[in-house]
């Protein structure tokens, strides 16, 4: 089983990252990009076939080294 995890900066959160992506494709001539906000995607290959196992097993991943939950908000895809 595939999971797909998504993780990107909470609003409020500075980007500045995002930001320079921003300016980046605004010089390059890309004038009706508004906003840019930049994370990570990870995708995990994981034993077993039981969806509610694998999805619990992935949020407590993600609570304890893939995503800082004080500033990232993450979603979870199980594929």
């Amino acid at each position: 089983m595939k999971a797909r995890v998504h993780v990107t900066l909470k609003n409020g959160v500075l980007d500045p990252q995002g930001k320079a992506v921003h300016h980046a494709l605004q010089g390059l001539g890309f004038d009706g990009v508004n906003d840019v906000r930049q994370g990570k995607f990870i995708e995990l290959e994981i034993d077993g076939t039981d969806a509610a196992k694998a999805k619990a097993e992935v949020t407590e991943m993600c609570e304890k080294l893939l995503a800082n939950t004080v500033i990232e908000d993450y979603t979870i895809e199980l594929a």
